[in-house]
């Protein structure tokens, strides 16, 4: 980011994310992945924006949850949502030029985020009734349905780690693989950390959660440890699949050892062959 020509690829990056109007690389959806975890960070820019520019700033209009800027406000469902339907807009940008099922799916995933955080707004905009009867159960369901899938989504498809068929291992595990993850205690971690972390994210984009700030300040910081796990064991499976495909396309165009037996024995009769004619 310290380069002019980083800049500008990052500015670039962003505008595809925003507009998937192109076939979706690697870099497109990683950044836009990490953007789902800045989800609260841009809520909380947006509100610091709305009260500069309204003049709210250290007034009582500050403290005032039904002001323009206030946390009943419309504006951060909106913005909390945000990332996720430029991601979920890119898989299905990804399905148009694959026809892979598996981008439906993944698209699924991220809508399964959009209930959590209208939900958890409407608390601010129906009776208290209302809330706890029908909504608040609701909202709870949806956050559950979203925290399993998208921890599904990371094992299973994101990391590539078989957890049904080699329990902690990777599919094609590189040299790198079996030095730094060989031991058994790393993967415990990752997939208990992960899981658990999954469900408290869920408390971030409930805006009408948003006033415990320690909690949400911890649960910001946990993130950050549970995307880094995230980045780390994504590049290796990304690194996994492109050295395989490249070790697949070596061998392809190499001729095979029967070919190689064949071509030899065909080599050796036709010498036979032209010794027996010159007797």
């Amino acid at each position: 980011m310290f380069y002019l020509s980083s800049r500008f690829y990052f500015l670039r990056t962003m505008l595809r994310i925003l507009l998937p109007l192109q076939a979706i690389t690697f870099p497109d959806f990683f950044l836009a992945d990490i953007f789902t975890s800045m989800s609260k960070v841009f809520s909380d820019l947006e509100r610091s924006v709305c009260r500069m520019v309204n003049r709210q700033v250290a007034t009582i209009a500050w403290f005032e949850a039904d002001s323009i800027c206030g946390s009943h406000s419309v504006a951060i469902p909106l913005v909390l949502v945000l990332p996720y339907l430029c991601r979920f807009f890119q898989c299905l940008r990804q399905y148009k030029d694959t026809k892979e099922k598996s981008c439906l799916l993944n698209a699924l995933k991220y809508s399964t985020a959009v209930p959590v955080i209208f939900l958890s707004a409407l608390k601010y905009h129906v009776f208290p009734e209302q809330w706890v009867s029908f909504y608040r159960p609701l909202w709870l369901m949806s956050g559950v349905i979203n925290s399993l899938y998208s921890f599904y989504w990371d094992i299973k498809r994101d990391w590539d780690l078989s957890i049904l068929t080699r329990i902690f291992m990777f599919k094609s595990p590189s040299t790198w693989t079996n030095l730094l993850y060989g031991r058994s205690w790393v993967y415990y971690w990752v997939l208990g950390s992960n899981l658990v972390l999954r469900c408290t994210w869920t408390y971030k984009l409930s805006s009408h959660l948003r006033h415990n700030y320690l909690t949400v300040f911890a649960i910001t910081a946990l993130e950050m440890l549970r995307r880094f796990q995230w980045v780390f064991f994504r590049v290796e499976n990304e690194w996994n699949k492109m050295t395989a495909k490249q070790n697949f396309e070596m061998s392809s165009d190499m001729p095979s050892e029967a070919d190689r037996l064949l071509e030899s024995s065909s080599h050796t009769s036709s010498e036979d062959e032209g010794y027996t004619i010159d007797m």
